[in-house]
C-alpha cells in the first residue's frame, strides 16, 4: 500500500537479494522508493557462518535481533547477538555477522542520516531489551535499545508492546519505521485499513495520521526506529473522538 502518506509491505512480498560469497538473503523493504527519503529498513537473514564484511560510509545503523544467536565482529571485537538485542553501528564502522547455526539468524536494519558522531563517553554496541526498563505509553508500554543513552544521537530503535485493542489515531513529528515482531492486527493509516502480522514493514512519515489495532488475543510486539532521535510516547497531534 501506497498513496503518498504511508507505507506498509510483507517481507515475504518483496523480492529476495543474495551477493555472492555472503551468508545473508536480503529483502529492502522499506527506502525511498517507497516514500522513505532519510531512513531505510532491511530485513536479513543469515545462513551458518560469517557473512561478507559491510561498511555504511555515511549512514549509520541499527539492527534489531528478530530471532536466532551469534556474532556481530565490529571493528573486529566480537558482540553476543541474542533474541531482542538492538545493535549500533556508526557510520564508517566495518562489522561481520557470524551465525554458529543451525538456525538462521533473522536481523532487521535501519540506515539512518549520521547528523552527529557517536557519544563517546556513552558508546553501547549492543543492549539487550531484558535489561531495560518498561516504559508507559498510555495502556502500551517500550523499552528503548538503541538512542543517545547508548551513544547515539540522533536515531532511536525500541520494542513496543500493544495490548488487545487500539488507541486513537495520533501522529508524530520524527520519521519512523516499524517492523512487526509478533501479533496481528491492522494498521489505520488517515482513512485507510491494512492487516498486518508477524513480518509486516511500516513506513510512518512525520506528522501522518495513524494507529496499530491489536485484533488479536496475545499481545503485540514491534520493533520501531525514527528518526530524529525522541520518545514514542510522544505526540504531535491526537484525535480523542
Amino acid at each position: 500500500m501506497r498513496e503518498g502518506q504511508g507505507y506498509v509491505v510483507a517481507e515475504r512480498d518483496v523480492t529476495e537479494q543474495r551477493a555472492e560469497g555472503d551468508t545473508a538473503a536480503i529483502r529492502v523493504t522499506i527506502d525511498a522508493s517507497s516514500g522513505a527519503e532519510r531512513l531505510e529498513q532491511r530485513v536479513a537473514r543469515f545462513a551458518s557462518g560469517c557473512s561478507r564484511e559491510r561498511v555504511n560510509a555515511d549512514r549509520q545503523e541499527v539492527i534489531y535481533v528478530a530471532a536466532g544467536r551469534g556474532r556481530v565482529l565490529l571493528d573486529g571485537e566480537p558482540h553476543p547477538l541474542e533474541p531482542d538485542t538492538g545493535v549500533y553501528v556508526a557510520a564508517g564502522e566495518r562489522y561481520t555477522i557470524e551465525n554458529p547455526g543451525p538456525e538462521e539468524l533473522l536481523l532487521v536494519s535501519v540506515l539512518a542520516p549520521a547528523e552527529g558522531p557517536p557519544i563517546e563517553a556513552r558508546r553501547r554496541v549492543t543492549v539487550r531489551y531484558a535489561e531495560q526498563p518498561a516504559l508507559p505509553a498510555g495502556e502500551r508500554e517500550f523499552r528503548f535499545l538503541v538512542n543517545e543513552e547508548a551513544g547515539c544521537p540522533d536515531v532511536t530503535q525500541f520494542v513496543g508492546v500493544i495490548p488487545p485493542g487500539r488507541a486513537p489515531l495520533h501522529s508524530h513529528t520524527y520519521d519512523e519505521v516499524v517492523y512487526i515482531a509478533e501479533g496481528e492486527g491492522i494498521l489505520h493509516l488517515g482513512e485507510r485499513e491494512t492487516p498486518i502480522s508477524a513480518g509486516s514493514c511500516i513506513h510512518l512519515p512525520p506528522l501522518s495520521m495513524h494507529c496499530l489495532e491489536n485484533s488479536g488475543t496475545a499481545p503485540m510486539r514491534v520493533m520501531g526506529v525514527f528518526h530524529p532521535s525522541g520518545d514514542p510516547a510522544s505526540r504531535a497531534s491526537e484525535d480523542n473522538k
